[in-house]
């Protein structure tokens, strides 16, 4: 009873959405990362939103939430489905009309963001919401599951741009970073919004 009692734990998330790659990876250390955030989701009653693709990375997170009993929502563009989508995709699958509204969708209906290792377009749906946190359009947590260092170099950049003055101090706070899932999402739970807004509170389609 009490390894179920601190297995499931209460979360203050209904949904997490994460971001990764719709390729695996070179490092099995990749794809253990996407399994074992899956779980964790699992392990804390968190539903998933993501990109909605069943390969890569992305295949592998949705199947674990799935698997666990949790509900998995996949925000796709249409003209991406027949890259994305292979054999049998988990959960309840939404076809959208562009990427726009895909990022749109997915900051509408999560609480918080992570993400996992990832190319081009994870990294551009991860420093858009972290935009959005600065600009004050949202107050939702931002974390990166720095696997193996993966996101060093990133984080070494940010840093850079707020030793130049680029990027307030206060705005590096945004950014919440650990290498392991549990870590992670603990530091996601305990995250107070503390930089400044830009601006005053808006909204460019994401929704509360």
């Amino acid at each position: 009873m009490e390894i179920k009692a601190e297995t499931m734990q209460k979360s203050k998330f209904k949904r997490i959405c994460v971001f990764c790659g719709s390729s695996q990876g070179k490092k099995s250390s990749y794809q253990d990362a996407a399994v074992d955030l899956g779980n964790e989701l699992v392990s804390r009653n968190i539903d998933l939103v993501y990109g909605g693709g069943s390969i890569g990375l992305m295949g592998m997170v949705s199947q674990a939430v799935h698997d666990g009993g949790r509900h998995v929502i996949g925000i796709i563009p249409k003209t991406l489905m027949p890259r994305e989508l292979t054999g049998e995709t988990v959960g309840e699958v939404r076809a959208v009309a562009d990427m726009h509204q895909r990022k749109a969708e997915m900051a509408k209906h999560s609480d918080a963001f992570i993400a996992l290792p990832g190319g081009y377009g994870t990294l551009e749906e991860l420093l858009e919401v972290i935009t959005w946190a600065q600009l004050g359009i949202h107050e939702k947590p931002v974390g990166l599951l720095n696997v193996d260092g993966y996101y060093n170099s990133l984080l070494s950049f940010i840093d850079k741009a707020v030793e130049e003055g680029f990027i307030s101090p206060t705005a590096r706070e945004i950014i919440v970073s650990a290498p392991t899932a549990k870590e992670l999402v603990k530091k996601l739970e305990e995250y107070a919004p503390c930089h400044d807004s830009v601006t005053s509170k808006l909204c460019w389609g994401i929704g509360e």
